[in-house]
């Protein structure tokens, strides 16, 4: 069987052309869309998304504001940082990069960040949105991303069987509740789950998101399959790769996202989209 890679560019790239035109409704109203991103040290995997999704806003238009803290910085002066983002009237987007360090409370920290303003799903309020369905709230961006490759590709989900690898909240548990939406049969399996590859096997579509490298080999993969590959890893040779391991799945799979290229490259551009929506709701504009 041919196996087609499917890459997030042409996905990311349509619903960016859309948001440019948005921008520039925006604009012409006088209206400058911004997104702040609060970023806690060094962190090179923060860094790194915090530099796609700079570039992205910048593409389609959107202002950034980039709020660095000290590594050691407490959760009293966090919590101030995001009151002080949350009565800001200028900016329409919070992005918490996280996890955060041990020392701050994520969940004291989740329910203070303004869910009107919480384009990554942070706060519970939105989070309980995506699970009652709701469409003004905002889903995690990574998950998102999924759904909109698998809409771009015309992956039919509607009785089909997928199969998710991790329970996150992140990405296994809100992707699963998207696909569940599109009529899917959902299984979510996680570490302890018993012969795992039998299960990822019955599949017509994978979502990997467990975070070890190359762990699903062609043993996890029905023939005919998509596969979707959210995982970031490193592998032994420090190459950036999946959680699949791709040339393993080629001949089995249908279609497979690759990494790098695949998912990461449709997060920002739904981050973007968040924005764009925040700050419509915000203004009062359909």
């Amino acid at each position: 069987m041919d196996t087609k890679i499917i890459k997030g560019k042409p996905v990311a790239d349509r619903i960016t052309e859309n948001l440019i035109e948005e921008t520039k409704k925006l604009k012409e109203l006088d209206i400058v869309p911004k997104l702040a991103i609060v970023r806690i040290g060094e962190n090179p995997d923060d860094m790194s998304y915090e530099r796609g999704a700079m570039n992205r806003c910048a593409k389609i238009g959107i202002d950034v504001q980039n709020i660095v803290l000290q590594g050691d910085v407490s959760e009293g002066e966090y919590i101030e940082v995001i009151k002080n983002l949350n009565d800001d009237k200028n900016i329409n987007g919070i992005l918490c990069l996280r996890p955060l360090p041990k020392n701050i409370n994520e969940n004291k920290v989740k329910s203070i960040i303004d869910a009107k303003k919480d384009v990554d799903c942070f706060n519970p309020i939105n989070s309980a949105k995506l699970f009652e369905g709701e469409k003004d709230g905002y889903a995690p961006c990574t998950p998102e991303a999924v759904m909109k490759i698998l809409n771009h590709y015309e992956v039919d989900l509607s009785g089909k069987k997928v199969v998710v690898l991790g329970r996150s909240l992140i990405v296994g548990k809100p992707v699963s509740i998207m696909l569940m939406g599109e009529n899917a049969t959902v299984t979510i399996c996680h570490s302890k789950t018993e012969n795992l590859a039998e299960e990822a096997k019955n599949a017509d579509v994978l979502v990997a998101a467990i975070g070890r490298a190359k762990m699903v080999d062609k043993s996890y993969i029905k023939k005919g399959a998509t596969v979707i590959d959210v995982g970031i890893n490193v592998d032994e040779s420090g190459n950036l790769c999946g959680d699949v391991d791709t040339e393993s799945a080629i001949g089995i799979a249908k279609m497979i996202t690759p990494v790098p290229a695949g998912v990461g490259s449709v997060t920002t551009s739904v981050l973007a989209e968040h924005v764009i929506k925040a700050c419509k709701i915000q203004n009062n504009i359909n």
